[in-house]
């Protein structure tokens, strides 16, 4: 596990990886800030957070800031109910990423979280390292590279997590990263680590076959999916589950 280390930051707190050899500071959650000194890198696509990539002193990461979803977003935005230090969203992911890589699972590593409070509410950032050369699954499917092999390792990866008792809950065509070495999913937000059996491993599947066909893969047609994309991705699931 990471050793680290929380230091006040205004309002709020910043939690952050003791072996960086720099303390992040409040700047480093500002994309105005890297803006301005020529380091912020480009944005992310797709997806629901607001996520850009910056130069830091502590190598390229992704900074993301927190985002509610749903019927609330229009009245909340990017407000949460404050609910203690720990239960904050991006000390929450923050350590839930740094449990599963000690775990070698292939998530972002983390660098560093802040909480800003104002009231009963909270908003919240998550730094992570970015990790280099990828597509995600849905930029591969727009540009027809989301073919039955790929699926296959998708499906692959998902049994790793899922075998490790790793809830994601938002499982989507964006939040899988394609690298030529490898896959990583990413985007842990209010994900989990379950003891308990159920049908949440169901429901992580049936959220991505649901974005897959959000997003036009076999021009909606769901007996093409079924049989060019979601069969060999559940083939390779169940295989790896049972092996």
């Amino acid at each position: 596990m990471a050793d680290t280390r929380i230091h006040a930051a205004g309002t709020g707190a910043i939690l952050f990886d003791a072996g960086l050899g720099v303390q992040p500071e409040d700047n480093w959650f500002d994309p105005d800030h890297w803006h301005a000194t020529g380091k912020l890198a480009d944005r992310a696509r797709g997806g629901r957070g607001s996520v850009v990539f910056i130069d830091t002193p502590a190598g390229q990461c992704a900074l993301r800031h927190y985002h509610r979803g749903g019927m609330v977003a229009p009245i909340l935005g990017d407000r949460y109910m404050w609910n203690g230090r720990e239960r904050t969203r991006g000390f929450a992911e923050f350590r839930l990423l740094a449990e599963l890589r000690a775990l070698e699972l292939p998530v972002p590593e983390p660098v560093a979280a802040r909480y800003l409070r104002g009231g009963v509410h909270y908003t919240a950032d998550l730094i992570t390292r970015r990790i280099q050369h990828t597509r995600t699954l849905a930029e591969c499917l727009h540009s027809g590279r989301l073919d039955a092999k790929l699926a296959a390792r998708v499906g692959a990866l998902i049994a790793g997590f899922h075998a490790a008792h790793v809830d994601h809950a938002d499982l989507n065509a964006h939040n899988v990263l394609v690298a030529a070495e490898g896959l990583w999913l990413v985007d842990f937000d209010r994900g989990r680590i379950r003891r308990n059996r159920g049908d949440w491993q169901l429901g992580n599947l049936r959220r991505l076959r649901r974005s897959l066909l959000k997003l036009g893969a076999c021009d909606h047609d769901e007996a093409r999916l079924d049989r060019d994309i979601w069969t060999p991705l559940m083939r390779a699931y169940e295989s790896a589950t049972s092996s």
